[in-house]
């Protein structure tokens, strides 16, 4: 079910299968997503369609796009047109790549339906991009000294703690390092992040943090720690990191439409700062279903997957409600006990979702910009909820 409202629309995904690596082999064109109905694929066209009307109608906050795939072909696709400039609550704010209330920027590339910021979701292209590295035989061990790869960097290591960070640690938020992240919003420059973003050297920033708990210990989001890695996957590869996705990941995969925002220094933005299309964060999601092969070619080992998929961490937000549900392993999360079923994807800040639910063979991808007072949905929620429910 393909809908076309008068709006502004973009697609979403969610995937299900078995989270044990029981990896789908059907194949997939580079360049377009076969189509289906609800019906064919099992899915209850009816409850899509109420959901859909409600999406329409602003009910559930600034949901951008949603697109549902079953058994490897789109039964539901929709976008959702929103006013963002009218929306903006700090009119005076500063303008700009960086400005989360600049409507040029976000969430839209402007205007660009095509393109949608994915936010932290790049996280889990770059931790694919580790895995592209793996399977040209370029990337050490995951449990290698990580700071010892970095190259013209100085920074302070009174106790030696730093130079204990493995690779491992920093995909899997373990770093050690002192961090603020989640207790102030990401227009607050009391949130590190945010003091990172606004600095002239990201990584240099983030290298000059002390540590606050030994490497490995403990989870503690950091999107700091994600730049780093992706200067170092610089220095393995010697490319530039967006020219490396280019040829060794979107090329392949018919990703002809992409854009990376850059730091200061040059450094693709690796945290946060790629657009992509729904479809297309569909097809990253989708080559991991099928254990990191595309069309017969093995783009990502298969283990590499399997790992990135196995949770450091079980628990992240213990007690949290729904939260208290997400592990996270390589810069992916793993959401249990969803009506049973066990999923995967990506997260990112405003509603970036790209879920895969192994067991049901579905992929379900929303995008959205809930970062204003009141407009605030947990995709996650409509997913259990709404979504699960309608798969048969």
């Amino acid at each position: 079910m393909i809908v076309k409202h008068n709006r502004n629309r973009a697609p979403f995904i969610i995937v299900c299968g078995f989270i044990s690596v029981l990896f789908s082999q059907a194949s997939l064109a580079t360049d377009a997503w076969p189509i289906s109905t609800p019906a064919a694929e099992g899915v209850d066209a009816a409850a899509l369609s109420a959901l859909d009307a409600e999406l329409l109608a602003g009910k559930h906050g600034n949901v951008d796009s949603l697109l549902i795939i079953r058994h490897g072909k789109v039964v539901f696709e929709s976008l959702y047109a929103h006013d963002y400039a009218t929306q903006n609550p700090v009119p005076e704010a500063p303008t700009g790549m960086y400005s989360y209330y600049d409507p040029r920027w976000h969430p839209w590339y402007f205007g660009n339906t095509e393109l949608h910021t994915m936010q932290s979701v790049t996280k889990s292209v770059l931790s694919v991009l580790y895995g592209v590295a793996s399977q040209r035989g370029v990337l050490p061990p995951a449990d290698s000294p990580a700071l010892a790869l970095l190259t013209g960097r100085k920074f302070a290591d009174p106790d030696g703690r730093k130079a204990k960070i493995t690779l491992s640690d920093l995909l899997t938020m373990r770093s050690g390092l002192a961090w603020d992240e989640e207790n102030y919003p990401y227009t607050d420059l009391r949130n590190d992040a945010a003091v990172m973003e606004a600095s002239s050297d990201w990584v240099q920033f983030v290298l000059d943090k002390p540590m606050a708990m030994d490497a490995g210990s403990s989870y503690l989001y950091n999107s700091g720690v994600t730049m780093v890695l992706g200067e170092i996957l610089e220095q393995l590869t010697g490319q530039k990191l967006a020219a490396y996705a280019e040829k060794e990941l979107f090329e392949p995969l018919g990703i002809t439409e992409s854009f990376w925002k850059h730091s200061p220094k040059g450094l693709a933005d690796v945290e946060g700062g790629l657009y992509l299309s729904p479809r297309d964060m569909a097809k990253i999601v989708r080559l991991y279903q099928q254990g990191g092969r595309w069309n017969g070619r093995q783009i990502v080992p298969e283990q590499w997957v399997h790992n990135s998929l196995v949770p450091a961490t079980v628990s992240t937000y213990p007690g949290e409600d729904i939260y208290e549900q997400w592990g996270y392993g390589y810069q992916w999360w793993v959401f249990t006990d969803y009506l049973g079923q066990t999923a995967w994807g990506g997260s990112g800040y405003g509603g970036q979702y790209p879920v895969v639910v192994p067991g049901l063979d579905l992929i379900v991808v929303f995008t959205g910009w809930n970062i204003y007072e009141g407009s605030t949905t947990d995709p996650l929620s409509l997913l259990r909820d709404r979504i699960l429910p309608a798969v048969h």
